[in-house]
């Protein structure tokens, strides 16, 4: 099965054909899977307490080595939980929180 497969029911007499992405399955789990965890749910509170920060406050401030938040910083960059901003040789973190509205009505309206 390619990562371009549709899950396809047959349309009966009742209902029409279903079908469904499995490639949008796939990233949209990826995209809540990046926020299901417990230190980029610790990350992502203190970028929003902070609201601009760069990664060396993060890891001083966590108790972290340098690799780990960059590497869970990338997670949250990639699925658009947190925007960057250069300013010289720094970036600076802070939460997007339209897309944090968005993914919460997103799993409100799942949950119904």
């Amino acid at each position: 099965m390619n990562s371009h497969t549709h899950i396809i029911c047959a349309a009966t007499e009742d209902n029409p054909e279903l079908s469904i992405d499995a490639l949008k399955i796939k990233k949209t789990a990826i995209v809540l899977r990046a926020v299901n965890h417990k230190l980029r749910q610790v990350i992502l509170k203190l970028i929003g307490e902070r609201d601009n920060i760069t990664v060396t406050e993060i890891f001083q401030h966590l108790h972290l080595e340098q690799c780990v938040a960059s590497q869970h910083l990338a997670i949250l960059r990639k699925t658009g939980y947190v925007k960057t901003r250069r300013e010289g040789k720094f970036i600076y973190y802070s939460v997007n929180r339209e897309r944090l509205h968005e993914i919460n009505l997103f799993i409100e309206d799942l949950l119904k």
